[in-house]
């Protein structure tokens, strides 16, 4: 249960779904830039509560991203993990939640990490 997400791309759209259930949570798709890179262009979030419960788009936001640089590209994201951490402690009243305890409950732990 350490790893929670399945993340693929089909063209330029990257699709993650949560790792235990399998569906799909995220549907990003990309355009390219002047300088030849990508960036986000849209973004789909399931909508179905029976499937997920989505904590409110702020989360969803910082969760796209948070999912693509810390598990995807594998950077280090302290401040995105920060977010998570203050979106979390707000949500759930509580300001002395471990950070790693946090992180690992949505993010779980990268291949090869």
């Amino acid at each position: 249960m350490d790893e929670k997400w399945n993340v693929f791309a089909e063209e330029d759209v990257l699709f993650m779904h949560r790792s235990w259930t399998g569906h799909c949570v995220y549907a990003v798709s990309f355009a390219l830039t002047p300088g030849g890179g990508r960036k986000i262009a849209s973004a789909l979030v399931e909508a179905d509560g029976k499937r997920y419960r989505s904590p409110g788009d702020d989360y969803e936001c910082l969760m796209l991203e948070l999912v693509i640089s810390a598990i995807v590209l594998g950077e280090p994201a302290a401040d995105l993990r920060a977010g998570l951490l203050e979106l979390t402690a707000r949500a759930s009243g509580k300001s002395d939640l471990p950070a790693g305890v946090v992180q690992h409950s949505v993010l779980g732990l990268r291949s090869g990490s």
